[in-house]
């Protein structure tokens, strides 16, 4: 192919956009990045491109379905004709699509195979716990179930070729990456992914639920045993019959159930919490559920100078399962690399409950979700008189309360509204104080 000398390794013009485009999107992840513009021929001619305004929001969500990651799509015009500009950063790991691995190298194009392939993957993965050989584990062993349980899923997500997903368990598992070819071994997450009991092989591989009065009063609890899969599947399940309670409403005759806590969010946290624990550490993933929160708790590291604050801002995505991680996503449970936590936050403010919290300290790693606490009952049981419970129905419903809107709503004198305010924020932190000083001071509801 004949480049101009403008195209380097980095740029890749294309015509027009075709299916095969998505490989070399995989190659620039998996390479430097680069940009692959979709309109220009060889030399760098603007050619007419139909369908860019349709393109520019279909690019996006093909590429987050197919392979899990964020790409930038750029709309241009140069003497009329519109071209796309598509933007795509290096990836930290091995990205796949449907089960190949592409490579940009000089201005080519290269599908990953047998020795160069291997070389690939350890060098970008290193060797981690996940990837490390299970002597004696034939995929016979596996659980057929489970096997056909992610057919279904991955079928769903189109995440492997379909001749993939046809194969036997243990081509599947190659095609996951999940079998050491020179070792004729499958590695410890296909144990922990597809096993009947991978608890033979990994101590504290399951997870423990506890209904809890408050501290030190535990009330009931479970253990959920069986493979990750398994394990997400009927925590998910036990957590939103036994411990979540469902609200009751009505929408006109039409009964409505919703649930104290987003399910998404709740199945997001869990995922995260499976993908990233620390499994050589041999203590269960637990959660916690109170009257007014549900904390999930798992041992687990940040990447290397890492803090929580990395995880609020957008960020590529480091799994420190690597192999589980890539298996969950094809799977479909993972949607896309990197915004597990933006979509938890999201689903809580679409819910209308505060943002999740995070904590991590030394190897403890943290979510804790806060429920609506904003209804007459819970807040007159913290100690709330009734006027200040008025006051945080009134900042729910109409965003924000100030200091005058508190006098008139309650019929108190300005000193007394700024007492019971203060007392609101400082003491029971139910509001957040916002604004400047005086007159431009207002409270909202903490974490909103």
């Amino acid at each position: 192919m004949n480049h101009n000398s403008k195209e380097h390794q980095n740029i890749e013009w294309k015509e027009s956009w075709r299916e095969e485009n998505f490989k070399w999107i995989c190659g620039f992840a998996n390479a430097q990045g680069g940009t692959l513009v979709i309109g220009k021929d060889d030399h760098g001619n603007v050619k007419h491109l139909t369908n860019a305004k349709k393109l520019l929001e279909d690019i996006p969500n093909q590429v987050r379905d197919l392979l899990g990651l964020m790409v930038d799509v750029n709309l241009h015009t140069k003497n009329g004709e519109d071209f796309l500009e598509i933007v795509v950063e290096p990836y930290p790991f091995p990205i796949s699509l449907r089960g190949k691995y592409y490579y940009r190298s000089g201005s080519t194009l290269q599908e990953l195979k047998g020795a160069a392939l291997t070389k690939f993957l350890l060098q970008r993965q290193g060797k981690k716990w996940d990837g490390v050989p299970v002597a004696n584990i034939t995929a016979d062993e596996l659980k057929n179930d489970t096997f056909d349980f992610f057919r279904k899923k991955a079928t769903k997500s189109k995440r492997l070729k379909p001749e993939d997903l046809d194969g036997t368990k243990q081509e599947l598992l190659e095609s996951l990456q999940l079998y050491l070819e020179d070792e004729k071994m499958v590695k410890r997450a296909a144990v922990l992914l597809f096993h009947p009991k991978p608890e033979k092989y990994v101590t504290g591989a399951y997870i423990k639920i506890g209904y809890f009065e408050n501290e030190a009063d535990l009330i009931f609890q479970d253990e959920v045993h069986g493979n990750l899969f398994e394990q997400i599947e009927q925590t998910i399940d036990l957590l939103f019959t036994k411990y979540i309670k469902a609200i009751i409403s009505y929408e006109g005759i039409s009964r409505v159930e919703t649930y104290e806590y987003p399910r998404e969010a709740v199945r997001e946290a869990l995922l995260n919490a499976v993908a990233h624990k620390d499994y050589s550490g041999g203590a269960p993933i637990q959660i916690k559920v109170y009257k007014d929160k549900i904390m999930i708790w798992n041992d687990g590291q940040l990447p290397d100078n890492w803090t929580v604050s990395n995880l609020l801002k957008r960020h590529s995505s480091k799994p420190y399962n690597p192999d589980i991680a890539n298996t969950l996503f094809r799977s479909g449970y993972i949607e896309s690399w990197g915004r597990g936590i933006e979509k938890m936050i999201n689903y809580c403010l679409e819910a209308k409950i505060p943002s999740p919290s995070y904590f991590f300290e030394a190897s403890d790693f943290l979510v804790e979700f806060r429920k609506d606490i904003y209804n007459e009952e819970y807040l007159s049981s913290i100690g709330l008189n009734e006027r200040q419970v008025k006051a945080v129905l009134f900042t729910k419903a109409n965003g924000k309360i100030t200091n005058s809107d508190y006098q008139e709503l309650n019929k108190v004198s300005k000193r007394t509204a700024t007492n019971e305010l203060t007392e609101l924020f400082e003491s029971f932190k139910v509001i957040a104080k916002s604004g400047t000083l005086g007159a431009g001071v207002y409270y909202e509801i903490m974490g909103q």
